[in-house]
C-alpha cells in the first residue's frame, strides 16, 4: 500500500494530520517512507518475543540513562518517519517532558535496533542507508535467521563505513554506553 497526496509526496505533517483526522488508523502498521505511506509486515511471535526481550534487557541495564522507545516513530526528515523496533533515546535530563511535545529525531537517537525475522534485506540495505544518511551513529540488526547481530557504525551520506557481525558467544556494547556489555545470546534469545 502506498498513499500520496494529490500534489505528490506527503510530508510528515500531512501524514500526522491523517491520523489526527481519523483518515489513518493510529494502530495501522505503516511508516512514511520517502513521502509515501508504506505498510509494514505483520509482527510474528518470534519477532515480538525478541522485541520484548530487548525491551527488558535495555531497560534493566540502562535504567535512568535512556528513554526506551519500542516501535515508536523517529522523524528523519520532512518525508521520512520510521518506527524502529527498539530505539534508545537521549533522556533530556534537563527537560523530562521533552518527548511530550517533541518528536524524536536523529539528534535524540543513541541506538536503533531492528529485529529481523523476515525483513533482513530491507533492514540491511534500505534502512541502513537512510539511517546512515541521517547520522545515526549506532545501528544494529538482530538477524534471527542468520543467528547474528549486524553492527553498523561510522555513518556517511553513502552508508555506513563500518559494518561488522557478531555471533553467539560474543559480546557488544553501544557507543553511547561502552561500560555496559550485552551478549549476542541475550540479544537473539
Amino acid at each position: 500500500m502506498a498513499i500520496t497526496t494529490n500534489l505528490g509526496l506527503m510530508t510528515v505533517d500531512e501524514y500526522h494530520r491523517l491520523g489526527e483526522t481519523g483518515a489513518l488508523d493510529e494502530d495501522a502498521r505503516v511508516e512514511l517512507v520517502d513521502g509515501r505511506i508504506v505498510e509494514m509486515p505483520p509482527i510474528g511471535p518470534r519477532h515480538a518475543f525478541n522485541v520484548n526481550r530487548l525491551n527488558q534487557l535495555f531497560m534493566f541495564r540502562l535504567i535512568g540513562r535512556i528513554v526506551l522507545s519500542i516501535q515508536n516513530p523517529v522523524t528523519f526528515g520532512p518525508r521520512l518517519e520510521r518506527q524502529p523496533d527498539v530505539t534508545l533515546l537521549d533522556p533530556h535530563a534537563n527537560d523530562p517532558d521533552f518527548y511530550k511535545t517533541n518528536r524524536a529525531t536523529p539528534s535524540d537517537v543513541l541506538l536503533i535496533v531492528e529485529v529481523s525475522d523476515s525483513t533482513l534485506q530491507t533492514d540491511l540495505v534500505e534502512k541502513s542507508k537512510q539511517y546512515a544518511e541521517h547520522a545515526i551513529a549506532d545501528y544494529w540488526v538482530a538477524d534471527l535467521q542468520g543467528d547474528q547481530v549486524w553492527v553498523h557504525r561510522e555513518p556517511t551520506p553513502n552508508g555506513y563505513s563500518s559494518v561488522t557481525t557478531v555471533a553467539r558467544g560474543e559480546s557488544i556494547s553501544t557507543l553511547a554506553f561502552p561500560d555496559v556489555t550485552f551478549t549476542v545470546d541475550e540479544i537473539l534469545g
